[in-house]
């Protein structure tokens, strides 16, 4: 990548690889804005009041960031409990998350993404977290990975606009579309759980190593994971069937497995048959 690259041209050809299931070196994407930046000797004129003011608030921002600084993991966590246990539907949980400061990957991002599709629904599907474009959109699922995901999802009858609900187990995206960390899926966890005692889904869709081995709490990779249905169940006492499967952007880079993903679909057709639902 040229070095004189503008900040709009890295900033397009980054999300373009985003979008393409590329894994994106942001510590190199860092290193070079610098450069072409370091030209500037100084703000120019028109952003003279733009600087005037970040200097005035600098104080009042301080002192937020210090407060927050006081707070630990363990708080954040406690915090998101209370949040979450103060929701009474999926509608205040969405605005409860989006309230919630105690994870730093907020501040990184554009939107808050939480859900969509239809509430009460009886599939539940989970990811591991929003990505380039569904940072954009503030929606789940809605990039490469998530049209591949609708496809996916009707060839066994299933659509987020009729049957299907879609959220994630981490609400902001990381940078570069990192794995999430273990104390990033923690302070959303509260939230996770909460959601699903809500809703009472019928059966959980668990796309990835990182959203099934956090929902089982197991270090079992996904390949192991997936193929059979797993129970779950949340700390306040709701029961679902778990069935781990392959994320979507995983199988645009390995299409060769496909085919059993679409076994680990007859799997939640089969146990959505069982249980007596209406497709």
């Amino acid at each position: 990548m040229p070095q004189n690259a503008s900040a709009a041209a890295l900033k397009a050809l980054t999300e373009w690889w985003e979008d393409m299931g590329v894994e994106v070196d942001q510590s190199e994407i860092a290193r070079l804005k610098p450069v072409q930046t370091g030209a500037n000797t100084g703000p120019a004129p028109s952003d003279a009041a733009a600087t005037a003011t970040d200097t005035r608030q600098a104080p009042t921002s301080g002192r937020n960031s210090r407060k927050s600084a006081n707070k630990g993991l363990h708080d954040w966590i406690q915090e998101a409990e209370s949040l979450a246990a103060g929701a009474d539907s999926i509608e205040s949980l969405k605005a409860a998350i989006e309230s919630f400061e105690g994870c730093p990957l907020k501040q990184l991002c554009e939107k808050t993404v939480v859900y969509d599709g239809t509430i009460g629904a009886p599939v539940m599907v989970l990811g591991e977290g929003p990505g380039g474009q569904e940072d954009r959109l503030g929606l789940p699922f809605v990039g490469k990975a998530g049209q591949l995901l609708d496809k996916m999802l009707a060839a066994i009858q299933l659509d987020r606009k009729t049957n299907t609900f879609i959220s994630n187990v981490n609400y902001w995206r990381p940078p570069g579309n990192r794995n999430p960390e273990a104390d990033e899926l923690a302070v959303c966890r509260p939230f996770v759980n909460r959601m699903i005692d809500l809703a009472q889904p019928k059966i959980i869709v668990a796309t990835g190593g990182v959203a099934a081995k956090s929902l089982l709490n197991s270090k079992t990779g996904i390949m192991r994971l997936r193929g059979s249905e797993r129970p779950f169940e949340t700390p306040a006492g709701t029961k679902v069937p778990l069935v781990p499967m392959f994320h979507p952007a995983y199988l645009l880079r390995r299409p060769q497995d496909k085919s059993r993903a679409w076994r680990d679909l007859l799997l939640v057709q089969a146990r959505l048959s069982e249980m007596g639902v209406t497709l």
